[in-house]
C-alpha cells in the first residue's frame, strides 16, 4: 500500500518534470516531418545518459534531426565530418606551444560539447575511433598528459550510410556495443514527403526552432528516471531476452542456435533497463512494463547480435533474430 501510494506520488512529479519534453518536441516538429520515432529515441538516449548510431541513406535529415533537437533542447552542438584523412588530434584537440610563456598549452577540440554529430562515422580510421571511444565510455579526453572531463550531458550521435562501402572502416564491436541504440533512420511516408517537398519550395526558409528546455530540467528528469520502478520479474524478463541472445537453445530457439555467432554483452541487459526506464518516463510512468522492453528491443539488441556465416548467407537480418526473440521468451 505504502509502495502504491509512492509510485503514485513519483507519477505526478513525472507528469510535472517531463512538460519540457512536450516542448522541445513541438519546437522539434516546426522544422521536422516526420521521423516522430527517432526522434523520441533520440530523448530517451539523452535521458538516460547514452549514445546512438543513426543509420540511414542519405537524404533523410539525420543531420537536421540532431542540430534541431540541440537547439530546441538548448544544448552547445557540434557536427563533425569523419574523414579517411583525420587525426586524433581534429577531434580532441592538441598541445599548442606559448611563446610567451614558453609552455605547451591545451587547445580543445570540437569534441567539448553537449551533442556531437559524429558524421559518417565509418569514414575514419582506428586511431581516431579509438580516441571517440573514451570521450564515449569515460565522458573524457586526454590531450598530452592531461585529462579533461567532457561537459554534461554529453552524447554522440553518429551517423553511417548503409549503402556506400568504398572509403569506409568497419567499426570496431568495442565501440559499437558502447551505442545504446542503433536507430533505422527510414524514408518519410508518402504524406509527409508531400509536406516535406511542398515546405522546401515554398520559401527555401527553415522554420525557427527556440531553446524551450532549462539545464535544470534534464538533471531533474534523470533523477526521476533513476526512481522509476522495476519489478523483479520485468528485470528477469530483460535479462532472459538478452541471455537468449546467447544461448537461444535455453528459450526453445535451437534453430538459431547455428545462425548466431555472438550474442549481446551484459551491457545490453544495464542498456535496455535504462532506456525502458526513458520509455516508461516518455510515457508519464513510474513503473516500466515489459511493453517498455519490447518498445526499444530492436534498437538496443540489433547492433549487438553479430550473425554467422548462415544467417548471412541466407541473408537473416539481426532484426529477425530479435523479432524470434521476443515472440519465444516468456513474457511476465
Amino acid at each position: 500500500m505504502q509502495q502504491a501510494a509512492g509510485l503514485e506520488e513519483l507519477g505526478r512529479e513525472i507528469a510535472v518534470a517531463s512538460v519540457f519534453l512536450d516542448r522541445a518536441e513541438e519546437q522539434i516538429s516546426r522544422r521536422i516531418i516526420g521521423q516522430k520515432e527517432v526522434i523520441r529515441r533520440v530523448f530517451i538516449a539523452l535521458l538516460a545518459n547514452g549514445h546512438i548510431l543513426l543509420e540511414g541513406v542519405p537524404g533523410l535529415a539525420k543531420t537536421l534531426i540532431v542540430r534541431t533537437f540541440a537547439s530546441a533542447m538548448n544544448l552547445q552542438f557540434q557536427r563533425i565530418q569523419f574523414t579517411p584523412d583525420m587525426l586524433p588530434a581534429d577531434l580532441v584537440g592538441t598541445m599548442v606551444y606559448n611563446p610567451k610563456d614558453m609552455e605547451f598549452l591545451p587547445r580543445q577540440g570540437p569534441l567539448f560539447a553537449n551533442v556531437i554529430l559524429a558524421d559518417e562515422i565509418n569514414r575514419s580510421p582506428a586511431k581516431v575511433q579509438s580516441a571517440l571511444l573514451e570521450a564515449m565510455q569515460e565522458k573524457q579526453v586526454t590531450i598530452g598528459s592531461s585529462t579533461f572531463s567532457l561537459p554534461d550531458p554529453f552524447m554522440v550521435l553518429a551517423t553511417q550510410n548503409p549503402i556506400e562501402h568504398e572509403g569506409t572502416y568497419l567499426l570496431p564491436e568495442a565501440q559499437i556495443d558502447r551505442f545504446m541504440m542503433k536507430v533505422i533512420v527510414d524514408y518519410p511516408a508518402y504524406e509527409e514527403e508531400l509536406e516535406i517537398m511542398q515546405q522546401a519550395a515554398a520559401s527555401g526558409i527553415m522554420p525557427e526552432v527556440r531553446a524551450v528546455v532549462e539545464a535544470g530540467d534534464i538533471v531533474r528528469a534523470r533523477r526521476l528516471i533513476d526512481r522509476i520502478y522495476v519489478d523483479p520479474r520485468v528485470q528477469r524478463y530483460i535479462v532472459d531476452l538478452v541471455v537468449a541472445t546467447r544461448n537461444p537453445d535455453r528459450y526453445g530457439l535451437a534453430s538459431l542456435a547455428a545462425m548466431i555467432e555472438y550474442g549481446a554483452s551484459p551491457r545490453a541487459s544495464i542498456f535496455l533497463l535504462l532506456a525502458a526506464k526513458a520509455h516508461a518516463f516518455l510515457q508519464h510512468r513510474a513503473y516500466i512494463t515489459p511493453e517498455d522492453v519490447k518498445a526499444i528491443a530492436y534498437e538496443t539488441l540489433r547492433h549487438r547480435i553479430i550473425p554467422g556465416y548462415e544467417a548471412e548467407a541466407d541473408n537473416i537480418k539481426t532484426d529477425d533474430f530479435v523479432r524470434e526473440i521476443l515472440q519465444h521468451v516468456k513474457v511476465p
